[in-house]
């Protein structure tokens, strides 16, 4: 949700830096791009799709996720040259270090936790075990190496949707946004046309 939200405010704020400033938006070549819908399909089913996520087997959650990670990680030291990318690789290894620390899954805290569950719902939560069928595991900040790289920010009561998210989510998204802003931005010449 986050990321989502910074690559729609980042499209729009290129969109309008390109046209305030009479140029065309420009496009890159994102390199080697099937390792994102690579690291994402198993997420789909592990995570996403109801029908996959509820027989999903708790012992396959944390290669599912690491490996995600790693392929991520990949894409992101690939496209290390366009605008944003730093940030996004930053993000995910930052992500990648706490997750892989933690036994392959992504800490949140019990407090956090207890904030993200409906009122009423039948979700059981038990230290050291996953959350549902997500990608977080349940553990107390004296148990969690490195815990302020988990999931330890919340949207704000005023979105209205529950949502635990990580320092690395947010550089991702600082990432995709910068992408999208530099993109609508003035074109440096190439180097060939430079005397």
């Amino acid at each position: 949700m986050v990321l989502l939200i910074a690559v729609l405010l980042g499209l729009a704020s290129g969109l309008l830096r390109a046209r305030l400033g009479h140029r065309p938006y420009r496009s890159v070549e994102v390199r080697h791009i099937w390792l994102v819908f690579a690291a994402y399909l198993p997420q789909l089913f592990a995570f996403y799709l109801p029908s996959t996520r509820a027989t999903f087997p708790d012992r396959l959650v944390p290669p599912v996720l690491v490996g995600s990670q790693c392929l991520l990680l990949m894409f992101a030291w690939i496209n290390r040259q366009l605008p944003g990318f730093w940030l996004l690789g930053l993000g995910l290894a930052g992500n990648f270090t706490v997750i892989t620390l933690n036994g392959g899954m992504m800490p949140l805290m019990p407090e956090n936790a207890q904030k993200l569950i409906p009122v009423g719902s039948q979700v059981v939560l038990e230290v050291g075990k996953r959350i549902g069928y997500g990608k977080d595991i349940l553990l107390p900040k004296e148990q969690t190496i490195f815990w302020f790289l988990g999931d330890i920010f919340l949207l704000p009561d005023w979105f209205n949707y529950p949502l635990a998210f990580s320092s690395g989510d947010i550089l991702i998204s600082v990432g995709a946004f910068w992408l999208f802003w530099q993109l609508g931005g003035p074109h440096k010449p190439s180097q060939e046309a430079q005397p």
